[in-house]
């Protein structure tokens, strides 16, 4: 059994877009395993959803780039607005 390049490159594109989403914003306030599942499973689904509409845009081999990183984006901000609507932490003094 053999692993293909899909998983591999959507767990690197979903590293990838949650680090600039990291940079671009300067912290990710302990969300950072979140934003990184969300990410690598919006990648992946961003390829597989890419492949089923037949959309090639920045295509690596079968992996499509294009709709993985929007998809992954997406990810990224649900658990962006889900961590702003959800109870904040308070600090205990």
């Amino acid at each position: 059994m053999t692993l293909g390049p899909a998983p591999i490159l959507a767990v690197l594109v979903g590293i990838f877009q949650a680090a600039l989403y990291v940079f671009l914003r300067g912290s990710a306030d302990g969300r950072l395993p979140l934003l990184l599942l969300a990410a690598c499973l919006g990648a992946a689904a961003g390829d597989a959803l890419g492949s089923r509409m037949g959309i090639d845009l920045l295509r690596i081999g079968d992996f499509r780039t294009g709709p993985a990183s929007l998809v992954a984006w997406l990810g990224i901000g649900l658990v962006a607005v889900i961590s702003v609507l959800g109870p904040s932490r308070r600090k205990v003094e």
